[in-house]
């Protein structure tokens, strides 16, 4: 049994009229809590003036949310709809009997609610002595306007001689954010990355939902740890690019070299994507650290290689003609073959157990360790076959003697 097991089989017998459901687990929910202030992978929240424009714009967005494609279950809470038992004191009446506000108030607390007048104690046990009337003088409305108690000055009163009672609508909680009430709507998603799915919820939103002046949507969840992550990698990444360009030009010294390097760097991802499609893993952050990484051991594979190749054609002195350049090339390359092998063994012997593991944070760090395991495919044989290649064409370039 694993988790998406666990909750298909959930999901098959839970099936309750009216019950939205959002499967997570209780740890995950708190850390989703105080990491995005939300308790699912995805949020929207509704801002608005009034408990009844936000109770209406949250069921238009969980009805345009259902429709994406990836969706499972949405929840979107009601701002309205709460029953209350409301006490409004009659103030003229209270002050008849010589009573203010803040008596009639004490007794409906205490008759009602009750007072603690002491405790009990059995051991290391307390319980508190609570006073109040019993559960069939307060069980319903009228019985509360019946509640009798005695004013200050010893009249007998019921309550409904200075207060009404009556049942009142009202919100069953009020969140607010930036001083402004809200409404939130929680998105559940599986299948597909969260990002896209934000992306097709805010195109059905837009499409479906009339958003009046006043009201506004903002988006949360786990993928604006992505939106930032991206964000910093579009800047991280080609700065450190173009350092490495300039660390590969400081050593051949030649501009043609360091691009041939920096050309090889692309193709040698392409067993890293392939190996994460048939995985099945989306493109995360996780995934970026990982290509990131296999884009420098494939640097590293590339720079081995040249300088052994620039060590064997240097070998040959200036007398050179295209066979020598053959030679040198074919040599400098087999030279590396053994301990090319060896690094790709190691790395693989080293990231395998992490791509079969199941134990707590192993999403994280296979979906990091499955670029390097598929890239160690592409990089060497990039690097045994293509570099070579590539590195006789450009030696070739020159005119050759004789």
């Amino acid at each position: 049994m694993t988790p998406d097991k666990l909750v298909a089989e959930l999901d098959r017998v839970v099936q309750v009229p009216g019950l939205a459901k959002l499967w997570a687990a209780p740890i995950r929910t708190r850390i989703d809590i105080l990491a995005t202030g939300i308790k699912s992978p995805i949020g929207v929240k509704v801002a608005a003036s009034d408990l009844d424009t936000i109770d209406r714009v949250s069921a238009a967005v969980a009805r345009a949310a259902q429709s994406v494609a990836g969706v499972t279950s949405v929840v979107a809470e009601r701002a309205t709809g709460g029953r209350y038992i409301d006490v409004q004191i009659r103030r003229l009446d209270a002050a008849r009997y010589g009573m203010n506000v803040a008596d009639v108030q004490t007794a409906v607390t205490n008759l009602i609610g009750g007072e603690n007048l002491g405790e009990v104690i059995d051991g290391r046990a307390r319980y508190p002595i609570n006073l109040r009337y019993p559960r069939e003088l307060r069980d319903s409305v009228t019985a509360l306007r019946d509640l009798p108690f005695i004013a200050p000055d010893g009249q007998r009163l019921d309550l409904g001689s200075v207060a009404d009672v009556q049942v009142t609508s009202g919100p069953p909680a009020i969140k607010s954010e930036n001083a402004r009430p809200s409404g939130w709507v929680y998105v559940d998603a599986r299948g597909r990355d969260l990002v896209s799915v934000v992306r097709d919820i805010q195109q059905a939103v837009a499409r479906e939902v009339e958003i009046t002046p006043g009201v506004s949507l903002s988006y949360a969840g786990q993928f604006e740890f992505f939106e930032r992550a991206r964000d910093r990698l579009t800047l991280v990444v080609p700065a450190a690019l173009v350092i490495i360009a300039m660390l590969l030009y400081l050593i051949f010294v030649r501009f043609d070299e360091a691009l041939l390097i920096m050309a090889t760097l692309p193709f040698a991802l392409v067993g890293a994507i392939w190996y994460l499609y048939l995985l099945g893993f989306h493109f995360s952050i996780a995934t970026a650290i990982g290509c990131i990484a296999l884009a420098g051991v494939a640097a590293e594979f590339g720079v081995v290689m040249l300088l052994y190749m620039k060590h064997a054609l240097e070998a040959h002195g200036d007398q050179r003609d295209e066979a020598t350049v053959l030679m040198a090339v074919r040599d400098g390359a087999v030279l590396r073959v053994r301990p090319k092998a060896m690094t790709v063994a190691v790395i693989v012997a080293g990231l395998v157990p992490i791509m079969s593991g199941h134990g707590t944070g192993s999403e994280v760090m296979s979906r990091i360790a499955a670029p390097m395991v598929g890239g160690m495919v592409s990089a060497p044989l990039l690097s045994l076959f293509v570099l070579p290649a590539a590195y006789l064409m450009l030696r070739r370039v020159k005119k050759l003697p004789g």
